[in-house]
């Protein structure tokens, strides 16, 4: 099948912390893949590393077999590689329909010269909110539509972020705890809902998930993590009764 995403023995240092020490490894087209490890074992610095935040000091990442090392967020994001925060970044006082809608790329309404063109850009911008609205319904959303994104739960402004990936037409997603700090069910209808998406709409993620009771009864592969360093790559079962992910986050 292939890699959506492939490194090459990544190095990131700051100062002398080495946040990422030669890390490898590939996360499958149309797979749901999982980052564990510790707190402080590099796992968002390699998310930033591969989403065009960080720049790797040495190594390589590739997108869908094309070389994407260095290349800014915005690049990035229009190769068709989006990902979500910890902490959800929307527009509190637009509805749920408006901030999927902001989120597409290329939008007319958004050129200063066409935005003063009403006939320019309206019929695209119908385009836009048919799309969203098909978006919304992906990820269980299309009844909250017209609620501002202030009042919706947690869970649900995780889903909301999903959407907003959705919409720009990304192949691979990053998701950064996608459910932290999220109810048990709401927890268990978020990956419900990856599932479709990668079943349905062929979607890849990439997942750091601390909360593995629920994660791993629903990915594909785990990645392994400790210290900046990669212990292991494999199944769940795999790499969950492996000693040396055993005593580095198990507590073994």
């Amino acid at each position: 099948m292939g890699f959506a995403i492939e490194v090459q023995n990544i190095r990131k240092s700051f100062g002398n912390l080495h946040a990422l020490d030669d890390i490898s490894f590939g996360a499958e087209e149309k797979s749901l893949t999982i980052l564990m490890g510790p707190n402080g074992s590099g796992k968002t610095t390699l998310i930033n590393v591969i989403g065009g935040l960080y720049k790797p000091d040495s190594g390589k990442v590739f997108f869908r077999g094309k070389d994407i090392t260095g290349l800014s967020p915005h690049d990035v994001y229009r190769r068709g590689l989006a990902r979500t925060f910890q902490i959800p970044s929307l527009f509190p006082q637009l509805t749920v329909l408006e901030n999927v809608m902001v989120a597409k790329k290329d939008n007319p309404g958004e050129s200063f010269a066409r935005s003063l063109v009403k006939k320019s850009w309206i019929s695209e911008e119908e385009r836009t909110a048919e799309i969203a609205f098909d978006v919304l319904a992906m990820v269980g959303l299309s009844h909250m539509w017209d609620h501002r994104a202030a009042v919706l739960s947690g869970g649900q402004l995780k889903l909301l972020e999903i959407g907003r990936a959705l919409i720009s037409n990304a192949s691979v997603i990053l998701l950064d705890e996608p459910i932290s700090g999220v109810n048990p069910t709401l927890a268990h209808e978020i990956f419900s809902t990856l599932i479709k998406l990668r079943d349905n709409y062929g979607i890849t993620f990439l997942i750091i998930e601390h909360r593995l009771d629920i994660a791993l009864s629903y990915v594909d592969a785990v990645i392994a993590m400790a210290y900046g360093k990669l212990l292991i790559t494999g199944t769940p079962q795999e790499v969950t009764s492996d000693t040396r992910v055993i005593d580095a986050y198990l507590g073994g």
